[in-house]
C-alpha cells in the first residue's frame, strides 16, 4: 500500500486512481500523518457487506439481539383510582 501526500494525489489524481485500482488500497496523507485510504468500489462494497450482517445472521445469533431496559417498580408513578361516574 503506497502512501501519498495530499498535494500529489491532487496534483497526480489520474495516477493515483489507476494505481488504487491496479494496486489496491492507497493512503493519503497531511503533514506526515495518514488520513484517508482510496479504495476500489469493489472492495469498498465487499467490506460494507461484511460490516453489516443479514437478517439471517442476526436472528441466528448466540447474543441478545437487544437489551431490555426495564425500570423497577418503585420508579413507576401510580395514580389514584377514582370511582366516579
Amino acid at each position: 500500500m503506497r502512501e501519498w501526500q495530499v498535494q500529489d494525489a491532487k496534483a497526480h489524481f489520474s495516477e493515483f486512481l489507476r494505481t488504487c485500482l491496479t494496486e489496491g488500497p492507497q493512503v493519503v496523507s497531511r503533514r506526515g500523518e495518514a488520513k484517508a485510504v482510496l479504495v476500489p468500489l469493489q472492495e469498498w462494497n465487499d467490506l460494507n457487506k461484511r460490516a453489516k450482517p443479514s437478517v439471517k445472521d442476526v436472528l441466528l445469533a448466540d447474543e441478545p439481539r437487544f437489551e431490555l431496559d426495564i425500570p423497577s417498580r418503585s420508579d413507576w408513578a401510580w395514580r389514584s383510582l377514582s370511582m366516579e361516574e
